[in-house]
């Protein structure tokens, strides 16, 4: 995508875009100072994300081999006699502790880092009401996940992987159908494009690829971020387009026209259907390798069944480790889509001025490394570099 963002659920399994920077509307940081800003706040934001997975994996083995999971576990089984709510109890709790452990990390990472850059319009009680706002939904779409889960699990044992992944994937369709008009609205306030001669355009374009829409909508964005993006949400009928009101303020109709194409491109391209499909097989290999490896496992800390709930925990230090060792090849097949998708933008505006100051404009916008380290776009990029980008588009007209 042109700039992935949270809405964005195109895709079974989503990425992370390159992290932006602070805009520079009145050339207060131009020139070597903007890169260097740009490339400092690169590093924090690579420097935190690798701290933040060591803190998991050492918070979580750490719960696990001083028995604090155990611990849990009795106060759970102390409480209710019920297995289901049970696992319950003990998710709320072992929540509880962790978030303690990482709630000061997120905090400089979410709010203080992004002040800091100038990347954030939210005051410290609204980005804290987003946060409840994301426990809220992610607690009434995961309780009934969790509780399915651990039903297969002490039915089938260690082949429970197999129908928690079907169900999973079905749960991410329908989630994919709903969120459009049930959360994202919970988050950002939506109405249709008001711009007559956009509307049209974009419409066009839509007819031109062939592709039915449930409407157009702007969301506004800018309550919460000086980010601009733009995407597709939702599948079949209710699949609808969005953009941020960032989008529309900053850019013009011929570079949001390349913005719009560039999404189209994913569509006509199979981008998104490829992408389900990935993220299908991922998902099923995901759950049975970590299956495999938690079985072997739990005996290392002292554990005799995999059902037992103070075990639990390590599955999740295996799904991490899957997702870790899987990331760069996801990483990579995202930036090749990237590059095809700005290709088919390109030759269906036939617009390179445009494509390139969208480029500039976004590289402006959110501060964007140029040439970050191969390694960092190796692992954690699933867009090429706006340089990349644009050395790309010179070759295509």
């Amino acid at each position: 995508m042109i700039a992935n963002g949270p809405l964005n659920n195109s895709k079974l399994n989503t990425h992370q875009a390159e992290e932006p920077l602070p805009p520079n509307h009145n050339n207060e940081d131009p020139g070597n100072d903007r890169l260097e800003r740009a490339r400092q706040y690169s590093r924090i934001r690579v420097r935190l994300g690798i701290f933040s997975t060591i803190l998991f994996f050492a918070v979580t083995l750490f719960f696990i081999a001083i028995g604090i999971t155990r611990w849990i576990e009795n106060i759970s089984y102390g409480i209710t006699s019920s297995p289901y709510l049970a696992l319950l109890l003990f998710a709320v709790i072992f929540g509880f502790l962790n978030s303690v452990i990482t709630f000061p990390l997120k905090i400089y990472s979410g709010y203080i880092l992004e002040h800091r850059f100038a990347l954030s319009n939210q005051s410290f009680p609204a980005w804290l009401w987003d946060g409840v706002k994301g426990l809220l939904v992610g607690a009434v779409i995961g309780t009934p996940v969790l509780l399915i889960f651990y039903f297969f699990l002490r039915t089938y044992e260690t082949n429970w992987w197999l129908p928690v992944g079907i169900i999973m994937i079905l749960f991410s369709v329908i989630l994919a159908r709903l969120a459009p008009t049930i959360i994202f609205p919970l988050f950002y306030k939506f109405k249709p494009v008001e711009d007559g001669e956009l509307k049209e355009r974009i419409m066009k374009r839509c007819r031109e690829a062939g592709m039915n829409i449930k409407g157009i909508f702007q969301f506004d964005m800018s309550t919460k971020t000086r980010k601009a993006n733009a995407a597709f949400a939702g599948i079949g009928k209710a699949k609808r387009i969005i953009l941020g009101d960032t989008l529309l303020d900053e850019f013009t109709h011929d570079e949001i026209d390349v913005v719009f194409a560039h999404e189209l491109g994913h569509y006509k391209l199979g981008h998104i259907k490829r992408m389900m499909a990935v993220g299908i097989v991922s998902t099923m290999v995901a759950l049975f390798i970590a299956a495999q490896l938690y079985a072997l496992s739990i005996g290392w800390f002292g554990f005799e069944s995999v059902t037992r709930l103070a075990a639990l925990p390590l599955l999740t230090i295996w799904m991490g480790v899957y997702g870790l060792l899987s990331g760069p090849i996801d990483n990579w097949l995202s930036r090749r889509h990237e590059y095809q998708a700005d290709k088919f933008a390109l030759e269906m505006t036939k617009n390179k001025e445009a494509f390139i100051s969208t480029m500039n404009k976004l590289a402006s916008m959110n501060l964007s490394d140029p040439e970050p380290p191969r390694w960092v776009e190796v692992l954690f990029h699933s867009h090429p570099t706006i340089r990349k980008r644009i050395q790309a588009a010179e070759t295509v007209l």
